[in-house]
């Protein structure tokens, strides 16, 4: 079931808040855990045997590291855990790409499985093996309610896309939250918000970039057609993820349940650290958590420090896909990420010309790295469209179809990379300073106002059968 969809938001939620605030205590919890559960297998129901799969393993690994003090069977238990974890994710995110891999190496020795990747698979998993992990390092205490951890793993707004939600964040809340008025227009203003990036901007992007895209194979693709192409698709990305991200922190707020910020305008940052410090936050702090410090972080020696990031970076690139593509995507950023540590970038640069051509470096960098590689469309066709940015193809530098697209969703574009930078929060921040109370009721009044048409106009959109994908389910 889509956020975005009429029946999440006529039907689903408005029956999820009435059910949750009548209900009291615990009960609660098995109400949003059978709420939980029917909107993953809306879909495919199927795939809430491997969601159900995921719950029992990590609590039973849960009780048994809370039964043994022996650091050595702690520490089986520990592997074995994630053993099972990670042969969830191998199975139904892997295996086909591994075979693949194997058959064009020995000639088709192993049949293709098919398997069918499972929404969410990606960030479930990782949600379960932090709270295995955190038991055993002794950050988390064991949930002996097995309804009560499948709460934690299933529960509905961060379950598909994130944000990656550690079991010590919630645990309070499990056990006792309430909702005050405060929170739940709190709430309701952050979901309206992440609604309207999501059908306003990041819909209408996607028909930009899936006709830039598209042109690479019917040999229409021109220059400016490119690069349009690729700086909306990057910004689509952080749109539909992002608007993701702020409905999931606004549905838990509505219901009692308080997440961290996912994504802090990382394209405002003038360094690729800066960027991935307030991109994708949750999975950033998993890895550094959870890989990078166990490793030995950076309290070690240079080679070992690289060595360290080269995993993290490795990992990260193959976690968002299985494909080459993705593993080159995270490995070009442990590059420039080792360059920026060691040679002290952008600090070194003394003059303001330096970092600003700095930070055009970083911004062409985000527009190659997430604007063309991580669409993924394959080496060939990716090296076509580069060249075709550079004029390295023969491809014309406009075509009529361009301004087309300009003409009709040239504001869209526009308002998107406003909207990308802190602009609007700086400029928010400028009018409330110093304002009396009086002035900030009626800025707030004024605003939520605002996030109502907004919601409206994205909900027509719906109405009207508006383009409608989710990138980050493909993970």
């Amino acid at each position: 079931m889509l956020f975005s969809s009429l029946i999440f938001v006529f039907v689903f939620l408005p029956i999820v808040l009435i059910g949750h605030q009548l209900l009291k205590g615990t009960k609660r919890n098995y109400f949003l855990l059978i709420a939980s559960l029917t909107f993953y297998a809306w879909g495919e129901p199927k795939f809430v045997i491997v969601m159900a799969s995921s719950i029992v393993m990590n609590y039973c690994f849960g009780l048994l590291l809370g039964i043994h003090d022996n650091p050595k069977n702690r520490k089986l238990l520990l592997v074995l855990a994630i053993i099972g974890n990670m042969s969830i994710l191998f199975i139904f995110k892997y295996l086909n790409f591994a075979i693949s891999n194997i058959d064009r190496i020995f000639a088709d020795l192993i049949p293709q499985t098919h398997i069918v990747l499972p929404i969410g698979v990606s960030f479930f998993t990782f949600q379960a093996m932090s709270y295995v992990i955190d038991v055993y390092r002794g950050h988390a205490h064991v949930q002996k309610n097995p309804c009560f951890l499948g709460l934690y793993i299933s529960l509905f707004p961060q379950l598909i896309a994130g944000p990656i939600v550690r079991y010590t964040e919630i645990e309070k809340n499990i056990y006792e939250r309430h909702v005050s008025l405060d929170d739940f227009g709190e709430g309701a203003r952050r979901f309206m918000i992440g609604f309207s990036k999501k059908i306003l901007i990041a819909n209408n992007l996607a028909l930009i970039t899936d006709w830039a895209f598209g042109s690479v194979a019917d040999g229409t693709i021109s220059t400016v057609g490119a690069w349009l192409g690729a700086i909306c698709y990057a910004m689509q990305i952080y749109f539909d993820f992002g608007g993701y991200s702020d409905m999931a922190i606004g549905l838990g707020r509505m219901l009692g349940f308080h997440f961290s910020e996912n994504f802090i305008y990382p394209y405002s940052k003038a360094s690729m650290k800066g960027f991935w410090t307030e991109n994708h936050v949750s999975l950033c702090n998993w890895f550094r958590d959870y890989i990078y410090f166990p490793l030995g972080g950076s309290k070690c020696s240079t080679i070992k420090t690289i060595r360290n990031m080269l995993v993290v970076w490795g990992i990260t690139g193959i976690w968002h896909g299985a494909s080459w593509t993705f593993l080159i995507w995270g490995l070009v950023y442990f590059v420039i990420l080792v360059a920026e540590k060691y040679l002290h970038m952008p600090e070194r640069f003394k003059t303001k010309i330096g970092r600003i051509l700095y930070r055009c470096f970083i911004l062409l960098m985000l527009v190659l790295l997430n604007g063309v590689l991580f669409r993924n469309i394959g080496f060939a066709p990716t090296m076509e469209y580069i060249g075709s940015m550079f004029m390295l193809t023969g491809c014309p530098m406009a075509t009529p179809r361009l301004f087309y697209f300009v003409h009709s969703y040239g504001i869209i574009v526009v308002v998107g990379l406003i909207y990308a930078t802190s602009f609007f929060r700086a400029a928010k921040n400028w009018i409330v300073k110093d304002k009396s109370d009086q002035f900030l009721n009626l800025f707030t009044t004024v605003s939520t106002v605002v996030y109502g048409i907004l919601f409206l106009v994205s909900i027509s959109y719906i109405v009207m059968g508006s383009y409608n994908p989710f990138i980050y389910f493909n993970f």
